[in-house]
């Protein structure tokens, strides 16, 4: 009923209302304006759907059910402080347990007879080969200790300040150069490098 009566008044008023006469290229045959929305008069009623939504009720809270919720979160953050912190355990320093399974056993494989003699042999050739090796070296430096202890003989026959001085050790033998910290203080306003990268960042020039 509302709406039907809103728009018989929209239609008196649109009548009521008069026309420019710039725009009377635009009126019909009849003299009216063609209606369009450029048109519409500021005093023309304007309808718009009912709107029947309802602004939602606030629910009504307990204060006796809210102090409980409280009451409840309050005990459960006292049992979390009651129990200590559980460490996060790394898992590099512990080993899976299916590296722990003993009867997880790599076999050896099964080598045929021959090259089973093959690396025997080849084995106690090496030892014979390192044993000879050993006793050429340990002949090598007994002569050589030997050759020296005779020369020191002869050499402290001769002088007795020249048998000291070649017992002396020589610095120079093994030349050693090794330069340390200094020690100056360090520089105030020095800034340490973040080190090495390629600057990718695209210039534009006009």
């Amino acid at each position: 009923m509302s709406i039907a009566v809103s728009r018989a008044l929209c239609r008196v008023l649109s009548r009521q209302t008069a026309v420019p006469t710039n725009v009377s290229s635009l009126m019909g045959v009849d003299g009216h304006v063609s209606q369009g929305p450029w048109f519409a008069s500021v005093l023309t009623l304007k309808t718009s759907a009912p709107l029947r939504a309802e602004p939602k009720k606030k629910k009504k809270v307990d204060p006796r059910r809210e102090q409980m919720v409280r009451e409840r979160l309050k005990k459960k953050l006292k049992k979390l402080e009651r129990v200590p912190p559980e460490l996060i355990p790394i898992e590099d320093f512990t080993t899976p347990a299916k590296y722990m399974d003993e009867t997880r056993v790599r076999g050896a494989p099964q080598l045929p007879f021959e090259e089973s003699e093959r690396r025997a042999l080849l084995l106690k050739e090496w030892s014979r080969y390192k044993q000879t090796q050993h006793r050429a070296e340990m002949e090598a430096v007994g002569l050589a200790v030997e050759a020296q202890r005779e020369a020191l003989e002869e050499l402290r026959l001769e002088s007795e300040e020249l048998y000291q001085a070649a017992l002396r050790p020589d610095p120079l033998l093994f030349p050693f150069n090794h330069q340390g910290p200094s020690y100056t203080p360090p520089k105030a306003q020095y800034e340490a490098p973040e080190g090495k990268y390629n600057n990718i960042t695209k210039v534009y020039t006009q």
